[in-house]
């Protein structure tokens, strides 16, 4: 069994998630406060459930992490972000822009809208109104991609010290996603960021770059990255081309 936290009760410890049934279940209850999400993040916590569930917390065990100079991309990607670059650096006329936090909620909403191999993801208005209000205190971010003055793909998540936490992507043309991201790791990288936590194991995730390790290894790196001042003045950087 796991315990049920009123708003006042503070998390179980992490290695008492299960590992059989739900593999990394910590508890559930509680709320998507601003308050309580930051002590989730600060401990190697996130929130997962669906319309209709209790709010369910996870610390999952292998994690799933992307390594900021293990980003992989491919030739396709590399020439499409050449091409994103130079014209959202021309000043003749810029079809292409990259921006940060200038429509946090706006990708949020996209995140979870229906996608074209399913429904909706578990984004929903409470977790919405948890992360605008993180965001609103500075400790969560989207970096979007713009283009003809349409959004067409973006990512976020939370930054605590040197930690970042991706949530969830989308895209609405090809590589929207992984342009934003690409865009998002290069600025990580030269805030000395080298971890983004990832959560959970996917197909998608491990062809960027990311891979599992252990919980004990990824809490240690958080331990020592969280109590780092927080990043500053959130504006897109080139991406660097990636090693073969």
């Amino acid at each position: 069994m796991i315990p049920w936290l009123d708003t006042d009760t503070p998390f179980p410890d992490v290695s008492t998630a299960l590992t059989r049934e739900a593999p990394g279940l910590l508890a559930a209850g509680a709320d998507l406060s601003p308050q309580r999400l930051l002590m989730a993040y600060r401990h190697g916590i996130f929130p997962w459930f669906s319309e209709g569930q209790p709010i369910l917390w996870w610390s999952t065990d292998p994690r799933m992490v992307l390594m900021t100079d293990q980003f992989r991309v491919s030739d396709s990607l590399r020439k499409t972000l050449r091409k994103v670059e130079r014209e959202r650096t021309n000043p003749d006329g810029r079809r292409w822009q990259v921006r940060f936090d200038s429509a946090f909620e706006e990708v949020m909403r996209a995140c979870a809208a229906p996608r074209r191999d399913g429904p909706g993801t578990w984004i929903s208005e409470d977790i919405i109104a948890g992360y605008t209000g993180l965001h609103r205190l500075g400790y969560a971010h989207s970096a979007e991609v713009w283009l003809d003055g349409e959004l067409v793909g973006g990512a976020y998540g939370v930054s605590i010290g040197r930690m970042f936490y991706g949530e969830s992507m989308f895209a609405r043309v090809t590589d929207g996603s992984k342009i934003a991201l690409a865009y998002l790791v290069r600025f990580l990288q030269d805030h000395g960021v080298q971890m983004i936590d990832c959560q959970q194991e996917t197909n998608h995730l491990a062809s960027l770059g990311a891979a599992p390790i252990p919980r004990e290894r990824f809490l240690i790196h958080l331990r020592n990255n969280i109590g780092l001042p927080q990043i500053k003045d959130w504006e897109p950087i080139a991406p660097l081309a990636p090693r073969s």
